[in-house]
C-alpha cells in the first residue's frame, strides 16, 4: 500500500507541471463537474479522477511555494534565524 510520501514522490506529468495555479485550478474544476455530472464511462471517469489527483497536487505545491515567498525572514537577538508569516 502506498503512502502520501510515496504519492508525492512520483513526478508530475510534463504538461501539468508547466501549468499555473491558475489553469491548473481551472482544470481541476473542470474535472470534478465532469465527475459530478456521472456521465462519463468508467474508464474516463477513473483517468479524470487520476489526473484531477495530480492537479491537486500541483496546485498545493504551488500553494506552498507561495506561502514560503511570503514569509518573512527573522534573526533573533541570539542569531537564531526564523520565518514568520508575512502578515504578522
Amino acid at each position: 500500500m502506498e503512502n502520501a510520501k510515496t504519492k508525492s514522490a512520483v513526478p508530475l506529468p510534463v504538461d501539468i507541471a508547466k501549468l499555473s495555479f491558475e489553469d491548473a485550478l481551472d482544470e481541476l474544476e473542470k474535472l470534478v463537474k465532469q465527475l459530478e455530472n456521472g456521465k462519463a464511462k468508467l474508464d474516463d471517469a477513473i483517468g479524470a479522477y487520476e489526473r484531477g489527483a495530480l492537479l491537486k497536487r500541483h496546485c498545493e505545491s504551488k500553494l506552498r511555494e507561495a506561502q514560503a515567498k511570503i514569509e518573512q525572514i527573522s534573526v533573533g537577538s541570539d542569531g537564531k534565524v526564523s520565518t514568520t508569516p508575512f502578515n504578522s
